[in-house]
C-alpha cells in the first residue's frame, strides 16, 4: 500500500470517509462555539450580567470533561456512523431550546447541555484510526482535527454577520438555530454516507463496558490516579461558581456538587475493578498485553498542548490589547487569531511529522519547542515591536498544535479496541488542562500564565522522554470467534 496521502482523492474510501469526518467535527465546533461571537447580543437581549456571562463561559466547557470520556465508551461500543449522526442529532435539538431561551434559567441549562458536543472529536479519532494503515494514521488524524477544530474560528467569522442579516434584537437566535439547522441536516447525511469500518476489516469492541481495561495490578492502579483531576477539574469549576467567586451557586449547591462528585469517583473505581478483576487472579496473556502508561503520558501530553490552546485562545486578544496601546480591538483580535488559525496546517503538519521521524521522537521536539515559545512569550512586554511578538506567538502556536496532531498520531496505535476511551481521556485531559490554566491565569498576570505553561510542558517532555514507547510491530486483538488478528502499528 502506499504511504503517499492524497486527500484530493475523493474517489478512494478513506479519503471519502475523511472528507465526511472532518465536516462532523467541524460541525460540532461551529456549534460549541456559537454563543462566543453572539455574546454581547444575549447579553443586550435578555438584560444578563457580566457575572452571568462568565458563567456561560464556564458551563460551556463543563459537561465536555465527563463526556469525552462516555463518548468514548459509546463510539467503542457502537460504533462512530452511530454516534456521531446521534450526537449531531442531538445537539441540534439543545441548540434550537438555546435559540428561543427566553430565561437565563434556559440559557444556562442548554448552554451546560451543549458542552456535550464537544466530545464529537473523539468519535472521529476512532473513525480515522479504522480506515487509515499505520503509516498514514498520523497526517489523518491531523488533517482532521486540523481541519474540523477550524469550526470555532469558522463560528467567531460567520455567526455575527448572519446575525445582522437577520436584524432585530433576535438577530442571533436566527443565526444559532442556523447552526443547529446544520448539525440536524448533516446528522442523516452522516449516517447515510459512511461505514465503521473499510469493506472486510472487522470492528473491535472492548470485551466489557462502564470503564477502560487495564492489563497489569500497577495499571490498574495508575488509571484510578490519572481520573483524578479530571474530577478536581470539575470541582474547580463549581468553585468558580461558588458564593465565594462568581456566587451563582448557594453554599448547600455547591457542597452538594462536591459530594457527588465524590460518589461518582467511588462508583466508578468500584466500576473499574469491576472489570478489571481478573488481572488479580489470572494474568493477562502477553500477546494482549498493553502499558497503561503509554495512555497516562498522551493524556499529560494533551493537558498541555490542547489545554493551552483553549487558555491562550481565551485571553490573547486582551493581552494585545492591553499590551499595546497602538492597537484597537479589532487589530488586536485579528493579531491573535492567527493562534487559532495554525490549525489548518499544524495539526495536520504535527501528524505528518509523526509519521514520518517516528512518534516519539516528534513528540520530544514539539514539546521542545513549545516550552520554548511559551517561555519567549512570557518575556513579552510593551517595548516589544508589535511584529515580533506575533511572530513569536505563531511559531508557538505550530508547536502547541503540531504537538497536538502528534499526541492523537499515537492514540490508535495503542490498543484498537478501546480506541474511542483512550481519545476520549486524552481529550477530557485538554480540558481539564484549559480549567487548569485560566484558574492560574485568574491569580497571576499573563507574563508568570506563560511561564507556567512552559514549565508544565518540561514536565510533559520528561514524561515522554522516560516512559512513552513507539509503536512497534503489531498489536493484538482478538475476533468474535476467539481468534486473534495481529494489527500493524509500524
Amino acid at each position: 500500500m502506499s504511504e503517499k496521502l492524497n486527500p484530493l482523492n475523493f474517489k478512494e474510501g478513506k479519503i471519502r470517509t475523511l472528507h465526511l469526518t472532518w465536516i462532523a467535527f467541524f460541525i460540532s465546533f461551529y456549534v460549541w462555539f456559537n454563543h462566543a461571537p453572539l455574546l454581547a447580543a444575549m447579553k443586550q437581549t435578555l438584560a444578563l450580567s457580566d457575572q452571568e456571562i462568565k458563567a456561560l463561559l464556564i458551563l460551556n466547557v463543563a459537561l465536555t470533561i465527563p463526556a469525552r470520556i462516555i463518548i468514548g465508551m459509546l463510539v467503542d461500543k457502537f460504533g462512530p456512523r452511530l454516534v456521531y449522526s446521534l450526537l449531531l442529532f442531538i445537539s441540534s435539538i439543545i441548540c434550537f431550546l438555546f435559540a428561543t431561551a427566553s430565561s437565563y434559567e434556559m440559557l444556562a441549562l442548554t448552554r451546560f447541555m451543549l458542552g456535550f458536543v464537544g466530545a464529537g472529536f473523539v468519535i472521529g479519532i476512532r473513525m480515522v484510526g479504522e480506515w487509515f494503515p499505520a503509516k498514514q494514521v498520523g497526517v489523518a488524524e491531523g488533517i482532521y482535527g486540523g481541519w474540523g477544530n477550524f469550526g470555532s474560528a469558522a463560528a467567531a467569522m460567520s455567526l455575527p454577520t448572519i446575525a445582522l442579516f437577520f436584524g432585530g434584537d433576535n438577530g442571533w437566535r436566527y443565526a444559532v438555530a442556523m447552526t443547529g439547522l446544520i448539525a440536524l441536516i448533516y446528522s442523516f447525511i452522516y449516517y447515510l454516507s459512511v461505514r465503521n469500518t473499510p469493506k472486510g476489516s472487522t470492528y473491535f469492541k472492548p470485551k466489557r463496558t462502564g470503564a477502560m481495561e487495564v492489563t497489569s495490578k500497577r495499571d490498574f492502579f495508575l488509571y484510578l490516579i490519572m481520573n483524578i483531576p479530571m474530577y478536581a477539574a470539575l470541582a474547580v469549576l463549581t468553585w468558580k461558581l461558588s458564593p465565594s467567586n462568581l456566587g451563582l451557586l448557594n453554599s448547600t449547591a455547591t457542597i452538594s456538587i462536591y459530594i457527588v462528585l465524590l460518589i461518582i469517583y467511588a462508583a466508578q473505581t468500584f466500576r473499574v475493578y469491576q472489570i478489571n478483576a481478573h488481572i488479580f487472579k489470572v494474568p493477562v496473556p502477553e500477546f494482549d498485553r498493553y502499558e497503561f502508561k503509554q495512555v497516562a503520558v498522551l493524556d499529560i501530553s494533551y493537558f498541555v498542548t490542547f489545554g493551552s490552546e483553549l487558555a491562550v485562545v481565551s485571553m490573547l486578544p486582551l493581552f494585545f490589547l492591553n499590551t499595546f496601546e497602538q492597537l484597537s480591538m479589532v487589530q488586536a483580535g485579528l493579531l491573535a487569531s492567527g493562534f487559532a488559525f495554525m490549525n489548518l496546517v499544524a495539526r495536520p503538519g504535527g501528524g505528518l511529522i509523526s509519521d514520518k521521524l517516528g512518534r516519539k521522537k516528534s513528540l520530544i521536539i514539539l514539546l521542545t519547542g513549545l516550552a520554548i515559545g511559551y517561555g519567549l512569550m512570557s518575556l513579552i512586554d510593551s517595548s516589544w515591536p508589535v511584529f515580533a511578538a506575533v511572530i513569536i506567538t505563531m511559531c508557538c502556536s505550530f508547536f502547541v498544535q503540531s504537538g497536538e496532531g502528534a499526541v492523537f498520531a499515537v492514540v490508535p496505535l495503542v490498543k484498537r479496541r478501546m480506541t474511542g476511551q483512550i481519545a476520549g481521556m486524552a481529550g477530557a485531559y485538554g480540558s481539564v488542562g484549559a480549567v487548569t490554566y485560566l484558574t492560574i491565569l485568574s491569580f497571576v498576570e499573563p507574563s508568570v500564565f506563560f511561564a507556567c505553561i512552559g514549565l508544565s510542558a518540561i514536565v510533559a517532555l520528561v514524561a515522554v522522554v522516560l516512559w512513552l514507547k513507539d509503536p512497534k510491530g503489531e498489536i493484538a486483538e482478538t475476533l468474535p470467534d476467539g481468534t486473534v488478528q495481529m494489527i500493524e502499528v509500524s
